[in-house]
């Protein structure tokens, strides 16, 4: 019997005859082997939903196959996927092809639904702007920023691209540049190898832990002001709120971040501007603004920029003119 899509199509099951070259081996493998335009994740899902049949039968990931069976697999949108409505939410976006959309994600915006986020997010704008990405996983998103980081993530608008470009961010391959300001004075750049995992008392936050996943964090000093740094950071891994652990973890919270940074620090003899701005910056000053990577069609590498944010241009501008102003008076 036939599946019907999200968006009201038939999906007919691929039925294949194993032989024997496939005897003895697990059936993800298998089935990761048929059909490379799937990920490995994707498939197991599939797998467990019952989407994948052995002679008929429901079986396991795990299940080890003799090499003659009748394998039959309906591939359709993920039942999780399927709750996430189409909205007409503007997109600001950066490029677009047959194979990717890059978005300059603004602040505020949410990635894709979550508890308490179930509607307004990037993922249900995506499959108002494109239908067909209903039937790639997550509408195409392969990588996410924090709700309140403003800039770059490439989407993929099929499932090739899609696998091309989890494979790439899987391997580090992708390279994700950060700006940010941070409190106190660095001498210079440097990097942070702490591994990351959740907080063992604070559940809502990411701390460094020794039993965390390996986390990677490069950072180069763009300029130093009086109490206040601005900073280009670069990803090697990319684990939640890995730039806002990392930074505070070296003692150089991001300001307005209402997780990580605690009070706000005024330097002192400060205008009022400047005192205004910082404290009413209420989300992390860090902005995703450039994006490079193997682009899944051309094979050649691609990067796409996108400018800092007007908030975060005022705190740096006020900033310089701060430390210009001491300066003069020193």
């Amino acid at each position: 019997m036939s599946e019907t899509s999200t968006n009201g199509d038939i999906i007919a099951p691929v039925t294949k005859r194993l032989t024997e070259e496939f005897a003895g081996k697990r059936l993800d493998v298998v089935l990761a082997e048929l059909f490379p335009e799937y990920s490995r994740s994707r498939l197991k899902i599939w797998i467990e939903q019952g989407q994948v049949l052995v002679n008929g039968e429901n079986a396991k990931p795990k299940t080890k196959v003799s090499g003659d069976e009748e394998l039959q697999l309906t591939a359709q949108s993920i039942e999780s996927e399927q709750e996430c409505i189409a909205e007409d939410i503007p997109l600001d976006i950066v490029y677009q092809d047959d194979a990717i959309i890059v978005i300059n994600k603004p602040a505020g915006f949410v990635v894709h639904p979550a508890a308490g986020h179930y509607t307004g997010t990037l993922q249900n704008a995506l499959l108002h702007y494109d239908s067909s990405l209903v039937e790639i996983p997550r509408a195409g998103i392969v990588h996410r920023i924090d709700k309140d980081t403003t800039g770059l993530m490439v989407v993929a608008r099929n499932l090739t691209s899609h696998k091309y470009l989890a494979q790439q961010i899987q391997k580090h391959e992708v390279v994700r540049e950060y700006q940010t300001v941070v409190y106190g004075v660095m001498t210079g750049g440097g990097m942070v190898d702490q591994p990351i995992g959740r907080h063992p008392r604070d559940r809502i936050k990411m701390a460094v832990r020794e039993n965390g996943r390996e986390a990677v964090t490069h950072y180069r000093l763009l300029e130093r002001f009086r109490e206040h740094c601005h900073l280009k950071v670069q990803l090697e891994t990319g684990r939640t709120h890995q730039i806002r652990v990392h930074m505070s973890h070296l003692r150089h919270p991001i300001v307005g971040d209402p997780v990580y940074a605690g009070r706000h620090k005024i330097p002192a003899g400060a205008t009022q501007e400047l005192i205004s701005c910082i404290q009413s910056f209420k989300r992390q000053a860090l902005h995703a603004w450039r994006l490079s990577f193997v682009h899944p069609d051309s094979g050649e590498e691609v990067s796409y920029e996108a400018p800092l944010p007007e908030d975060m241009q005022q705190l740096i501008t006020l900033l310089q003119e701060d430390t210009e102003n001491h300066e003069a008076d020193g």
